[in-house]
């Protein structure tokens, strides 16, 4: 009787999706929309036949029931994001899938930082950032563009190039991230990365993307590949085969934030460029919660000044953290800049 008051009240939003067979027809109601942290109503009905065997519930294919046809899930297990929910029925001989859905959304809203520059350097302004890296003193950067992509080892405070090699004119270079000395770099559309020693710039191996269509962003943590697509997701991939395991969805307490483009792990914390906007968001790696967003149009104004730019492409996009020493630094698609940049909470 608690369960069933409680669904009572729960469903009054609810995503259903029917099926009918020889007689048999069922529904399955969900929670259309909550908050992390929150519970979240499934409840599958049949309508219409004899009486089946029995019925499985799965959230994004995690089994969450094990007799229940009603039930209440945890959201902090899944984290924000749209969740597919799937009943399977099971009755004489067959089986019928109902499918629905739960989007679960932040509770809170994002803090807002503003910036101060600390220092400015040079950048060359032939370079469409894709990806930045920090390491050793030297900055690693790749650039985009058929025909145009590069990977160069750079002097921080020159913007001299050091060191380049140029991608093979049919792809179309990403980004980029340094782990356990090697450069793992990714293209856009052709679903394929490219792996490098840190010394010589000689390939050593290469990658597909296994479950993503694109690749935008790369960064890391102590034992994974962290991943953008151009979508709300991040995925967390496996550094011995680059295989992408999982994927969390990046949210804010309204709604999904897509075109996520370069990412940087900094503190625990990923921070990505989201692309044709001089901003950065600031995701929980475990839930996909969007915890804060800086915006940085004053820095792309600064560049503006001396260069013209064409505005919904040469934008923010490159971050890189000097971890040693706490500096951020930040770029743009063909900025003639390269900014030192503190972070202040709002």
């Amino acid at each position: 009787m608690r369960i069933y008051t409680y669904f009572a009240l729960a469903l009054s939003v609810i995503t259903m999706t029917s099926c009918s067979d020889t007689g048999y027809k069922f529904k399955l109601n969900t929670s259309k929309k909550t908050t992390l942290g929150k519970k979240a109503a499934i409840k599958f009905e049949q309508t219409k036949g004899a009486k089946i065997d029995s019925v499985h519930l799965f959230v994004d294919q995690k089994r969450v029931n094990k007799n229940e046809t009603s039930i209440a899930i945890n959201t902090n297990d899944f984290g924000v994001g749209k969740h597919t929910v799937t009943a399977l029925a099971f009755y004489p001989g067959k089986s019928k899938k109902v499918t629905g859905s739960i989007e679960v959304l932040a509770k809170d809203a994002p803090a807002i930082y503003t910036y101060k520059i600390v220092n400015t350097f040079p950048h060359d302004k032939s370079a469409y950032t894709q990806g930045l890296e920090y390491k050793d003193g030297f900055l690693y950067e790749t650039t985009g563009r058929r025909g145009q992509s590069s990977l160069r080892k750079i002097d921080l405070k020159t913007g001299e190039v050091l060191q380049k090699i140029d991608l093979n004119d049919k792809y179309f270079g990403e980004g980029m991230t340094i782990f356990n000395n090697k450069i793992y770099w990714l293209t856009w559309q052709a679903r394929k990365g490219f792996i490098y020693d840190l010394e010589s710039f000689k390939q050593v191996g290469e990658f597909d993307y296994n479950n993503s269509n694109e690749g935008w962003g790369l960064t890391h943590n102590n034992n994974e590949l962290i991943k953008s697509d151009g979508t709300n997701k991040i995925w967390f991939l496996n550094p011995e085969n680059q295989n992408e395991k999982r994927s969390i969805q990046v949210y804010t307490n309204k709604y999904p934030v897509d075109n996520l483009n370069e990412i940087e792990l900094i503190n625990n914390k990923i921070y990505a460029n989201k692309w044709q906007q001089n901003s950065i968001v600031i995701i929980n790696p475990k839930t996909g919660v969007v915890e804060g967003v800086a915006d940085l149009n004053g820095l792309r104004d600064i560049v503006a000044k001396d260069q013209t730019l064409e505005p919904n492409d040469e934008v923010l996009n490159g971050i890189a953290y000097d971890k040693e020493n706490n500096k951020l630094y930040v770029t743009g698609k063909h900025w003639g800049k390269l900014f030192e940049i503190e972070l202040i909470k709002q």
